[in-house]
């Protein structure tokens, strides 16, 4: 099974929820008290890796067969951001972005072709 399709098994068990709460916590979500958005957060990463599974590139760096769990939600967080901007305050705004940098930089492997990474 590809990286895609196990990422989309790992969405729908504990340890998926598990992972992004700790996500959203630990680098500081602001909206990491909010089960329901985090929830969400999930569900909306799940739909980017069924798109990717469908074929669809949606991270330069990442092959779709490649989308995993960390970027999908990174990458759930970042679509909802483009969707959301001018519906949020520009404190939230800020903090999800700081949010968005802080992930991709503490896991740069998360968002890369897997095959470059050492073995």
């Amino acid at each position: 099974m590809s990286i895609a399709g196990d990422s989309l098994r790992f969405c729908q068990m504990f340890e998926g929820e598990l992972l992004a709460e700790l996500m959203l916590r630990y680098w500081e979500h602001p909206r990491a008290d909010d089960a329901d958005y985090r929830n969400g957060l999930i569900e909306n990463a799940a739909a980017a890796i069924r798109a990717s599974m469908d074929g669809n590139k949606l991270m330069e760096d990442i092959e779709p067969s490649q989308m995993n769990f960390v970027a999908a939600v990174w990458y759930a967080e970042w679509a909802g951001l483009q969707s959301e901007s001018s519906e949020i305050s520009a404190t939230d705004l800020r903090l999800r972005e700081s949010w968005l940098e802080t992930v991709r930089r503490a896991m740069p492997s998360c968002f890369c072709n897997q095959d470059d990474l050492p073995k």
